[in-house]
C-alpha cells in the first residue's frame, strides 16, 4: 500500500469508528502554530551570506563556504547531484524503505538506483566495488528507523567507504534538529567523502525554501548547476530570516515532539510500547516509531492504527511504523513572531 493509498484507507479508517490514530505524516499541518512567519522587508540577502551563517550555526568550518551550495531544499539539492551522478556513470544506493522520492529522482536523472534496506536495522550493500564511481544516500537520522546511526553502524559505513577511494556518501540530515549536527554524521563527515545535504523543511517547517549541500572537495563541477538555479530573493530573504531571528525554532520543535511522543507512549498498550525499540523511543525530536507487529494486527487486536511499511518503499520486514503527529497527541504551542 503506498502513501496515497493509505491515506485514502486511513481517513476512511478513521471515520468508520473509533481508534487510535498513529499514522499522521503531515508534520507542518500539525505544527503549522510553530511555523514563524515570513518577512515582510524586502531587504537583500546574499547566498554567500547565508552559507557562512549555517556553517556557522552548524558548527562547521567557515571556510567551507565556497563548498556550501545554496539551494531550495534536500529534494532540489538530490535533483542537482544525481544530474552530476549521472554524468559520471555512478552507481547509486538508495535506501528502500525511507522515502520513494529519492528513487524518482534519481529516474528523472537517467540513473538505475539499487538499493539496500534500513528496518528493522540497516544493512550495508555487500557487493564488492568495481571502477566505477559509487556513492551511498542514507539519512542521519533516518525515518521511518526514527534514530540516529549507532557508534558500530557508523563504523561498518566508514568501513564500507574505504574499501575503495571511489566510494562516496551522500548524507540526508533533514530530520536533525540539534546544532551542531549529531556526533555520527560529523564522524562520517571527517572522512572527506561526504556530501552533506541539509534544509530549514523539519526545523523551521519550511519545505522547499532553502537548504545547503556542502559539496566535497572533488565536486567542484557541481557548483555552477547550483548557481544557475538558485532560489528567488524572497526564499533567501526568509533564509535569513529563519538561521537568525528564529533560530530557537528547532529546538521549541523537537521538545513539542518529545511531548508529542510521550502522549502517545502513555497511549498505546503496554504489548505494543515494548515492541518499539529504545533507540526510536529516545532518539530527539523523532516522531516516527517502527514496532514490530504488522499494521493489520494492531489495527485488529489493540485498536491502533499504524503505517505498513510499503508507504515508505520495499521492505520485507513484517513490522509497521507509528507516528506521534495526531491532534490527540497535540498541544497548542506558540513561538514568537
Amino acid at each position: 500500500m503506498r502513501h496515497h493509498e493509505f491515506q485514502q484507507f486511513r481517513q476512511r479508517r478513521l471515520g468508520a469508528g473509533s481508534i487510535l490514530d498513529a499514522a499522521e505524516t503531515n508534520v507542518y499541518r500539525a505544527l503549522a502554530p510553530m511555523r514563524p512567519e515570513p518577512p515582510t522587508d524586502m531587504s537583500t540577502v546574499h547566498r554567500c551570506d547565508l552559507a557562512r551563517a549555517w556553517l556557522r550555526r552548524f558548527a562547521l568550518p567557515e571556510e567551507w563556504s565556497g563548498r556550501a551550495m545554496v539551494g531550495r531544499g534536500v529534494r532540489h539539492g538530490l535533483g542537482v547531484v544525481f544530474h552530476g551522478l549521472s554524468a559520471a556513470r555512478a552507481q547509486l544506493w538508495l535506501p528502500s524503505d525511507v522515502y520513494p522520492v529519492y528513487f524518482e529522482l534519481a529516474r528523472a536523472a537517467g540513473l538505475a538506483p539499487a538499493s539496500y534496506p534500513t528496518l528493522p536495522a540497516p544493512a550495508l550493500p555487500e557487493s564488492p566495488a568495481d571502477d566505477r564511481p559509487e556513492y551511498l544516500l542514507l539519512a542521519n537520522p533516518s525515518k521511518p528507523l526514527g534514530r540516529y546511526l549507532s557508534d558500530a553502524e557508523c563504523d561498518a559505513v566508514i568501513a564500507w567507504v574505504r574499501e575503495s577511494p571511489r566510494r562516496r556518501l551522500l548524507i540526508d540530515s533533514v530530520y536533525d534538529l540539534g546544532a551542531p549536527f549529531a556526533a555520527g554524521t560529523r564522524r562520517l563527515l571527517d572522512t572527506g567523502r561526504v556530501v552533506l545535504l541539509h534544509s530549514v523543511t523539519k526545523g523551521w517547517l519550511w519545505p522547499r525554501t532553502f537548504g545547503v549541500v556542502l559539496l566535497g572537495p572533488e565536486h567542484a563541477g557541481w557548483a555552477a548547476a547550483f548557481r544557475a538555479d538558485a532560489p528567488a530573493q524572497a526564499e533567501l530573504g526568509l533564509a535569513g530570516r529563519l538561521l537568525t531571528e528564529h533560530s530557537d525554532v528547532p529546538r521549541q520543535i523537537a521538545d513539542e515532539l518529545a511531548a508529542r511522543a510521550e502522549r502517545l507512549f502513555e497511549a498505546l498498550p503496554d504489548e505494543v510500547l515494548g515492541e518499539i525499540p529504545e533507540a526510536s523511543r529516545t532518539c530527539p525530536g523523532n516522531y516516527f516509531f517502527p514496532v514490530g507487529i504488522p499494521a493489520k494486527t494492531l489495527r485488529r487486536e489493540y485498536g491502533v492504527l499504524a503505517m505498513p511499511v510499503s508507504v515508505f518503499g520495499e521492505s520485507r520486514w513484517s513490522g509497521s511504523v507509528l507516528t506521534s503527529l495526531a491532534d490527540a497527541f497535540g498541544s497548542t504551542p506558540a513561538v514568537t513572531r
